[in-house]
């Protein structure tokens, strides 16, 4: 691949991609005030230390859980300003926080008197204690369900048991500081109190009740098999079009309430219809790979900034680097850039365990005429005859195929596929000297 200019993005994806920075800054100054406030608030009423040591524990912790539930409230302008990936992993690390936060205020409320280790019981603990202790247990089922989360193959029942805890943990935290009454009373902390319960429900209403009013209805066209456990369904819209840029990703549902689960697009975002390459295993991927055309299917998307659409500053080219069906969002941007007659030259590195998994090597072989494309396919358990590459994408391999050192800082890095897919790619590509700011990444 080389790293002659290619062509410059269009003005509205530029546009779009600064409108994005925009919105990211003023999320973040809004989760700075939901994090600080209530503890600024805390400092100015002052009192004695262990009193508002305890109370800083506490309010960090609350306030942090409600950071949680927005961050995943499936709010389009924040998924797209911040990427998938980085929200679920500042949800995760808010949770961290969180129950860390309780940890410590536990420990402070011990350690200011140790009569307090009452309160950790149940029979002779009074109200305000035991919403403490529930809320506390409520959110050790909530860590416990994410660290075991790989151990549980069945993902709708992971997430209701999730979502659940994590309410009743907010509820009963915000239960246990109304019992004990002495913030509330205090007219400036109430309204800070108040608007983390404004934003609490806000997340809430948009994450389950808007999630249908939001869905648009399609119907099916055709499924199609591409391998014994990967099919596209194709979908057509019953009203308007879907808008998103080339590889985002959504929500599929089979009622316009019900049971649902993330898909990435795959089709072109310059072509009609929408397209989801799925494998097809689980309940929810055999009910998909058996729909009949004109079956209804909604969709609530789309969400994501994994897009040559949506850069602040887009390079001269692309490395796209993919195993399994995270080739989606790369056919997706590779069939948009093919529509769009672009000419920016792209690299494509994809993986799979044998060669019967390389799905799509007909449509990209087409493709390479159609764009500056260099196709290089990597097998891990390859047959005596695979006349490709063999192994793992490394160092040494991408090391082989990367622009020269000097050019790499001017290219775009996408990566997709498993989380230790993804983490050992972008260590090799870090090891290869390209900037953190050029590579972006989703996970399946």
């Amino acid at each position: 691949m080389g790293a002659r200019p290619g062509r410059p993005a269009a003005p509205g994806s530029v546009a779009a991609a600064a409108g994005a920075a925009r919105t990211l800054r003023r999320w973040l100054a809004g989760f700075a005030a939901l994090l600080l406030a209530p503890l600024l608030v805390r400092l100015a009423i002052g009192g004695p230390a262990w009193a508002q040591l305890v109370d800083l524990t506490g309010l960090f912790a609350l306030s942090a859980l409600v950071g949680t539930f927005v961050l995943v409230s499936r709010l389009r302008m924040l998924s797209r300003a911040a990427g998938i990936t980085t929200l679920i992993g500042a949800h995760r690390a808010l949770g961290v926080f969180s129950a860390a936060s309780v940890l410590a205020h536990v420990a402070v409320v011990v350690a200011a008197d140790r009569r307090n280790l009452v309160l950790l019981g149940w029979v002779d603990a009074p109200p305000r204690a035991r919403a403490a202790v529930g809320a506390t247990l409520a959110l050790a089922g909530v860590v416990a369900l994410g660290v075991y989360r790989s151990r549980l193959r069945d993902y709708e029942l992971w997430r209701w048991a999730h979502a659940l805890l994590a309410v009743a943990a907010v509820v009963l935290s915000a239960l246990h500081v109304w019992l004990i009454g002495g913030l509330v009373q205090h007219p400036v902390m109430r309204w800070v109190l108040a608007g983390m319960a404004v934003a609490l429900v806000a997340a809430l209403l948009n994450r389950w009740y808007g999630a249908g009013s939001r869905s648009s209805e399609h119907v099916v066209r055709e499924v199609r098999p591409e391998s014994d456990t990967v099919c596209t369904v194709v979908l057509d819209p019953v009203g308007r079009p879907l808008r998103f840029a080339p590889g985002q990703f959504a929500w599929l549902r089979l009622a316009r309430r019900g049971e649902e689960h993330p898909f990435t697009i795959a089709s072109s975002a310059a072509g009609p219809g929408v397209s989801f390459t799925v494998r097809s295993t689980g309940d929810f991927g055999t009910a998909l790979r058996g729909l009949p055309p004109g079956a209804p299917v909604w969709i609530d998307g789309p969400y994501g900034s994994c897009s040559v659409d949506l850069l602040p500053q887009p390079g001269a080219g692309a490395v796209m680097v993919a195993a399994g069906v995270g080739i989606t969002p790369m056919m997706s941007m590779l069939r948009t850039l093919a529509d769009r007659r672009d000419r920016r030259p792209l690299l494509l590195v994809r993986a799979a365990g044998e060669p019967g998994e390389l799905f799509f090597r007909a449509e990209l072989a087409q493709l390479s005429g159609r764009l500056d494309l260099t196709v290089l396919e990597v097998v891990r358990r390859p047959p005596p005859d695979w006349p490709g590459a063999a192994g793992s994408v490394d160092a040494p391999l991408l090391a082989a195929v990367l622009p020269p050192p000097a050019h790499r800082a001017g290219v775009d890095y996408f990566v997709c596929g498993s989380p230790g897919f993804v983490d050992g790619v972008v260590g090799s590509l870090a090891e290869l000297g390209v900037p953190e700011h050029r590579v972006h990444t989703e996970q399946f």
